[in-house]
């Protein structure tokens, strides 16, 4: 009789033992499972980081003063180099006649004020200049349809060197009538051949606030915004 109850506990046992076997292996795969699925899980979080890091630095510069140029495609050569933007209300005239540059750009000036563009650029012709409201995401320019049905716009300068004007013309001007238009930011957006290559952002101020100001005062309101 003993014996046939240590035979029946044996065979227990080796069912208990087999159960519990069987209970084991699951979990480690669904742990294999799951470290393979939190792994893919921070592969495809890193490149989209990575993609949004690399977008962002493409980005366009919105410093005031500042040039902030687009990515050129493969093969294509940046044409503007650097400018000088003056104006006849604001300003001394060594203060409107400083060298073309990148950064540093005069960006502040009167509605009603014209504003004159020269350009370091071999480029003869195509370049132009649009005036538009700004807006805070500059990348949006990168790939925009630039023609009158742009929302913002306000108007464009044809930036073009003539050569037979005086040597020292500019290759463009423009006004904002404060009839038509209200002070505030405005972006300034180059193309060349109907492709933005770069903007800057300005600030446009009611008719006579800056004429009496010293350059060194023109010069912290380009910095204060």
């Amino acid at each position: 009789m003993k014996k046939v109850i240590y035979v029946s506990a044996a065979a227990l046992m080796a069912v208990s033992l087999a159960a519990c076997g069987g209970k084991t292996d699951p979990p480690a795969q669904t742990a294999a499972a799951q470290t393979t699925a939190a792994a893919q899980t921070t592969a495809a979080q890193t490149a989209a980081d990575t993609q949004t890091t690399a977008a962002q630095s493409t980005a366009p510069s919105a410093a005031a003063g500042t040039i902030g140029f687009f990515p050129l495609a493969e093969g294509e050569t940046q044409v503007l180099r650097g400018i000088r933007i003056a104006g006849n209300c604001a300003g001394s005239s060594e203060f409107n006649s400083r060298d073309t540059k990148t950064e540093g750009i005069r960006c502040v000036f009167e509605l009603n004020e014209w504003v004159s563009f020269y350009p370091d650029t071999d480029a003869e012709n195509g370049l132009r200049v649009w005036i538009i409201k700004h807006n805070e995401d500059q990348s949006k320019y990168q790939n925009a349809k630039f023609s009158d049905l742009m929302p913002g716009f306000v108007q464009y300068c044809a930036l073009y060197h003539d050569p037979e004007a005086e040597e020292g013309s500019d290759w463009g001007s423009f006004y904002l009538n404060p009839d038509e238009n209200e002070e505030g930011l405005y972006d300034f957006v180059f193309t060349y051949e109907g492709k933005a290559i770069g903007s800057l952002v300005t600030r446009f101020y009611p008719s006579n606030a800056l004429t009496e100001k010293s350059d060194e005062e023109l010069d912290a309101l380009q910095k204060g915004f």
